[in-house]
């Protein structure tokens, strides 16, 4: 029902493989209407303005005004609450910090699920409990519209050159208009499965990441300290059996590479909070490795750290040397 009732987006996903010139012309037109988004934080601002970039007008509401203030004067329209944004598009994405926040924006008294319209496409970027998603989906179906989890990996670069790699969960036959959205925000979307299993790709992903950029971190360390000079290691890494992202895109050591948090003394980028966040740790399944790379950063930021990028754990290891 849901697929019937959203209109003019899902007449183009249809006409997908009966093309002729009228067609493609009513796609184009489909697919340029007004698309809302929630959450314009480090990740969220450039993702809106790709969507922009692309030619989709943006009606945007973040709990922060000040966050609103570039979109606003690239020509986006600036709505007061998340509910205001539902009234007036029925495709909406939102990208934001952890659960609580997806609940209140999801179901609180000025959310979306207030003023959704039935038929709607709810697409969540935000990196949270899949158990929420499934909650939110539920919510959303009961009114006719439908949720589905896209979490994303790639960073703030990737979110800002439309490089990021979505992870999708939600019913199959709603992926590709999903995707439509998506690819306009990154280089690669991936169906998952159903809703949720977006959200278990992304903390696997993360907890691989957490548990890499603390090796390399280490490893960084441990390299300078017996006298190697870490332009040198990184590039030697970088060609042998140990490179990884966080060796070759996102060295945690300053002076290594240009346009990453460790050469702007960790600001921008994936706070440390939002990692401990992501780090799962309430699984049956047995993660040493995940486990103590939770606890190095929760003590980050219990110690200062909370509000710098997360490879900021090279600096914490040489604090705690001493140095």
């Amino acid at each position: 029902m849901a697929a019937i009732l959203r209109g003019s987006r899902c007449l183009a996903e249809k006409c997908h493989n009966h093309v002729n010139a009228a067609q493609v012309s009513i796609r184009s037109m489909a697919s340029k209407t007004q698309v809302g988004f929630i959450g314009l934080g480090n990740m969220g601002n450039p993702m809106a303005k790709n969507l922009m970039k692309h030619g989709y007008p943006v009606i945007a509401s973040d709990v922060f005004p000040e966050s609103c203030k570039e979109l606003r004067e690239l020509g986006a329209q600036i709505l007061d609450s998340p509910a205001d944004v539902a009234d007036k598009a029925d495709r909406i994405v939102t990208m934001l910090p952890s659960s609580p926040n997806v609940i209140d924006v999801y179901t609180g008294p000025n959310g979306i699920l207030k003023r959704v319209k039935k038929g709607s496409l709810l697409i969540d970027s935000s990196t949270i409990d899949p158990a929420v998603s499934k909650e939110m989906a539920v919510a959303a179906e009961k009114l006719g519209a439908v949720f589905m989890d896209a979490p994303v990996s790639g960073g703030v670069g990737a979110a800002t050159s439309g490089k990021l790699t979505f992870m999708v969960g939600g019913p199959e036959e709603e992926f590709n208009a999903a995707k439509e959205l998506l690819s306009c925000m990154g280089a690669n979307v991936v169906y998952c499965g159903q809703v949720g299993t977006g959200q278990a790709a992304k903390i696997c992903n993360n907890m691989l990441l957490a548990i890499g950029m603390i090796g390399t971190a280490e490893t960084m360390n441990l390299g300078i300290r017996l006298g190697l000079d870490p332009k040198l290691l990184a590039k030697i890494l970088n060609m042998s059996s140990g490179r990884c992202w966080s060796s070759d895109t996102y060295n945690p050591v300053p002076g290594v590479m240009e346009g990453v948090p460790s050469a702007n003394n960790y600001q921008g980028g994936f706070g440390t909070t939002l990692m401990a966040k992501d780090i799962p740790t309430q699984s049956k399944t047995p993660v040493p490795l995940g486990s103590l790379a939770h606890q190095i950063y929760r003590m980050m930021c219990a110690r200062g750290y909370a509000s710098k990028d997360f490879s900021s754990v090279f600096q914490f290891l040489r604090e705690e040397e001493g140095q």
